[in-house]
């Protein structure tokens, strides 16, 4: 939903925010390029987002400041479903020795609140605040099966069925139809569809009056995970760290 009357001066802080997100240490002339706005105006965003602490400068480039960390770090930490998952995240990873990982859905999109390495686990590119598509990966597509419809219809209309890889679902059809065997399942499965040749398992977790919190997964390289491990005994394990997750949330 877009605002009724939109802040323009907020407006440009927050894309000279997510410029400096997307380019790195940068200086004023690159983002007033990048951004087609004034070198004048550029300055004066960046001069008071530094003495807030929002952006540090070296030398001519600017840069995020660790104050970002703070409220992304503040606002995960509030979170009951943060707090209750947390400890079971880290024990799924030690037990299956992979990447255990915990996704809520903001606005549509995925946002990745913790993932935790086992002593065999590769290095993605995920990490705490990443944003991705619900409909890619297997911790979303747990998300959208227990969700309305009418919502996930918003979804799409709100977000687009983008194909990371091949593999990923491209038509509203292909989603409902996989949405409806993770119903009967119980757990959702990524196959290589944001990322090729990683498999990963999903399962949501649910208050005790049905809402989807979020849900709860482990990846690792195709090469390590059968079909026969995606749908045996790792799939118990997820399972049962969102039902733990679950009872210590609802009892």
């Amino acid at each position: 939903m877009n605002a009724k009357h939109p802040v323009r001066t907020t407006e440009k802080t927050l894309a000279l925010v997510e410029e400096l997100m997307d380019r790195g240490p940068c200086g004023v002339t690159e983002l007033a390029e990048g951004l087609d706005m004034g070198k004048s105006a550029v300055h004066n965003h960046l001069t008071t987002l530094r003495e807030h602490g929002y952006v540090l400068k070296s030398g001519d480039e600017y840069q995020l400041g660790l104050k970002f960390l703070e409220v992304g770090g503040h606002t995960r930490k509030s979170m009951e479903f943060y707090q209750v998952a947390e400890s079971e995240i880290k024990s799924l990873a030690v037990e299956t020795g992979e990447l255990a990982n915990l996704l809520v859905e903001e606005q549509g999109m995925g946002v990745y609140l913790m993932r935790s390495k086992g002593d065999k686990a590769v290095d993605l590119d995920t990490y705490a605040g990443l944003r991705t598509y619900l409909h890619t990966t297997g911790l979303g597509k747990a998300i959208l099966a227990n969700l309305p419809e009418s919502r996930v219809d918003e979804i799409i209309e709100q977000r687009g069925l983008k194909q990371e890889t091949p593999r990923s679902i491209g038509t509203r059809g292909e989603l409902f139809d996989a949405l409806d065997e993770i119903r009967e399942r119980g757990y959702a499965i990524d196959d290589g569809e944001r990322l090729e040749g990683l498999r990963c398992i999903a399962a949501p977790v649910k208050s005790s009056t049905g809402e989807v919190l979020g849900s709860i997964s482990v990846s690792a390289p195709a090469s390590r995970v059968s079909d026969e491990d995606l749908h045996g005994e790792l799939a118990e394990l997820v399972l049962s760290a969102a039902n733990v997750v679950e009872l210590n949330i609802n009892y």
